[in-house]
């Protein structure tokens, strides 16, 4: 049965891969022992409840080989049918190309981009350990699974893993198992050519306990799979690799080849293939007896859960604060958060990184679910949660989990994934954070991030040329148009403190992630700023009646638009200040609401903002002017760069005189 079931998952892979004529058959048909392993015999699961909370996490981190995964979520029964494996890589089937979270129940994140997914498991069991520390007392474990996931050369060649690896070994998380499908075997030819280190002694060096299976010798030998899971459970204060040896393609004419990679098999290939397998069965049929097989694994789970319920139930009653607590925080459950007046109280000129960290504070205390750190710059991102007499926050180490403050080292590109595999797992409100400059390093996890739709903050900060003495390597430019472009994505550059509140405030009620683009230099704090800055733009300061021109900036950039306002009217130039802290909040407005911001009848305009301009030209129009940075920084302190750069009060009311006589 054991060789059936394995069986059947390869040959529903390799069909449905030549039914498209296009994907990856050769990692679902060498790592299928590998995954009917875990799935038929220790994955801990509910398909008729796929979102349990205290189910074990897969992930599939070579996204490529996404026909392993739909090929098991048929057979264990989470809603896939035979028609959807028909259908993958069809427009608007539940099976794409990639697996998508939110698009096809059971998948677990979003992958494809290698080594993502191995940093968001990395995430999922940071979770699991913080509430488990948080909620499990003594007698009632209610946060207890594993997380798992399965990977492959092409995901340890990427760097994004040697980060999170290396954090998940510094916090000893022993949750964690890693199977890494090791077949020599990436799109070029054989990993020779490339990638010859010993991966064993790096995981050793990283504190993960390092286990071999063979594979290649020892053909679907599941005992040999099931003894080292086994052996990886019993490790509680390592994460563990399974470097399973494979034969990519296995039982193929292209056995051991790239040619299997990433292209289908061939009908004639795929016809000696199902021979080999002695497989006799019409295409996408299965032999009843392999779905009453794997109908097994799922009434376990389902039996699993219904003895957690009782658990909980147990649990309820004798800590009806934890459970309640514990609810709250799975269902993400939030505060009257708009409505709390204590966040939006400035009234001395701050930096908007400061008054992030004020606000954060605030939140923190009444949100027990947020959690996060920095990149090794919490002292300059001022992005740590404060202990005070009445809450202790501490820091997540391997020694108190229930940390909430988390220190992710000099990993950016691995942070923001982490954070994603968090905020996924639920029961946490996930942040991290860096300066603006490096959200390049973040920008794809960033971008899965939005593809998800899941709210993570990214607090991104010494956000222009304000940075100063540290020079053009430090001073971003062209970023803020590089987020502006991911869709989904909510970019907040707030020009003082309320409007930083308002942009929390829209982080955490919202389900997409936010960016928030804050600054080194104090800005001053605005009468008429605050609640309004939801909408992504409003009128800041405004003149009587039409006016004649629109000033209208963001962040450090307003100040320069108000002192120009007044010094245009004392020349009788009518002018409305307009901040616009968020563009994508500012386009969901109605039209009548953005026609009474931005009058269309208004044509002189002046955008200014310290980065690039290309996000400005939609609302310049054809008579308006930009200040903006067209070239890199320099390197100098901070008020003769704005000064050489153009951004300055006479600057502004020059390019507001050029437009009024276009």
């Amino acid at each position: 049965m054991n060789k059936k079931t394995i069986n059947a998952i390869r040959i529903l892979s390799a069909e449905a891969i030549q039914k498209a004529n296009s994907g990856h058959p050769g990692l679902p048909l060498g790592s299928a022992p590998i995954a009917y392993a875990l799935w038929q015999n220790f994955l801990k699961f509910n398909n008729s409840d796929p979102k349990w909370d205290d189910r074990d996490r897969f992930v599939l981190s070579a996204g490529h080989g996404s026909m392993l995964d739909y090929s098991l979520l048929y057979l264990y029964g989470f809603g896939l049918t035979k028609e959807d494996l028909m259908n993958f890589r069809q427009l608007g089937s539940k099976t794409p190309g990639h697996p998508e979270y939110g698009h096809t129940v059971g998948i677990e994140t979003t992958t494809g981009p290698l080594g993502q997914g191995i940093a968001n498991a990395v995430g999922m069991a940071v979770a699991e350990a913080h509430l488990a520390a948080k909620f499990n007392r003594g007698g009632f474990k209610i946060v207890d699974h594993y997380t798992y996931a399965l990977c492959g050369d092409g995901c340890l060649e990427e760097g994004i893993s040697y980060e999170a690896c290396s954090f998940a070994g510094t916090h000893e998380l022993g949750k964690l198992i890693v199977f890494y499908d090791d077949n020599d075997i990436t799109i070029e030819g054989n990993t020779d050519i490339t990638f010859k280190e010993d991966v064993a002694a790096r995981f050793a060096a990283q504190n993960w306990q390092v286990l071999k299976v063979d594979l290649v010798s020892n053909p679907d030998d599941v005992a040999l799979i099931d003894a080292a899971i086994e052996q990886a459970k019993a490790e509680t204060k390592k994460p563990s690799i399974i470097i399973c040896k494979t034969k990519i393609g296995y039982g193929t004419p292209l056995e051991g080849s790239h040619k299997c990679h990433g292209s289908p098999l061939g009908t004639e290939n795929l016809q000696k293939t199902k021979e080999n397998f002695q497989w006799t069965h019409e295409p996408f049929e299965v032999p009843s007896e392999v779905l009453t097989h794997t109908a097994e694994a799922g009434k376990r789970g389902a039996k699993k859960e219904e003895e957690w319920k009782a658990l909980f139930a147990q649990y309820e009653k004798k800590y009806p604060e934890l459970a309640k607590a514990y609810k709250a925080a799975m269902a993400g459950e939030l505060y009257d958060i708009e409505n709390d007046k204590d966040l939006f109280s400035f009234d001395k000129p701050m930096a908007t990184r400061q008054t992030s960290n004020v606000v954060l504070n605030k939140i923190a205390a009444k949100v027990p679910e947020l959690m996060g750190g920095s990149a090794d710059l919490a002292p300059s991102n001022l992005s740590d949660m404060k202990d005070t007499e009445s809450v202790v926050y501490g820091d997540f180490t391997p020694e108190n989990y229930a940390g909430r403050n988390m220190h992710f080292g000099i990993r950016e590109h691995a942070m923001a994934a982490i954070a994603n595999g968090m905020q996924l797992h639920g029961g946490l409100k996930a942040y991290c954070s860096t300066f603006f400059i490096f959200s390049d390093y973040c920008k794809h996890a960033m971008r899965l991030s939005a593809l998800m739709n899941i709210p993570v903050v990214y607090i991104l900060t010494h956000d222009s040329i304000g940075v100063g003495e540290d020079g053009p390597t430090h001073e971003p430019v062209e970023q803020l148009i590089a987020l502006r472009s991911i869709p989904n994505m909510k970019v907040y550059r707030p020009a003082d403190g309320k409007e930083t509140a308002a942009a929390w405030i829209s982080a955490l009620k919202g389900t997409a992630p936010t960016a928030l683009v804050l600054t080194r230099q104090n800005l001053p704090q605005y009468a008429n700023s605050g609640i309004n800055a939801l909408k992504g733009g409003y009128i800041l300061e405004d003149c009587a009646g039409t006016p004649d021109i629109l000033l209208i900036a963001s962040g450090s950039e307003v100040e320069l638009c108000v002192k120009a306002k007044a010094e245009l009217e004392k020349e009788g130039v009518k002018a409305r200040v307009i901040s616009m802290p968020c563009f994508e909040e500012y386009e969901k407005q109605s039209a009548e609401y953005k026609e009474s911001v931005m009058p269309s009848s208004v044509k002189a305009r002046v955008c200014v903002e310290a980065g690039s301009p290309y996000s400005w030209y939609k609302y310049a129009g054809d008579k308006g002017e930009i200040v903006a940075m067209s070239t890199f920084g320099a390197s100098g302190p901070a008020a003769e760069l704005f000064k050489l750069f153009g951004f300055t009060v006479e600057n502004v009311v020059a390019k507001a005189k050029t437009a009024l006589k276009k």
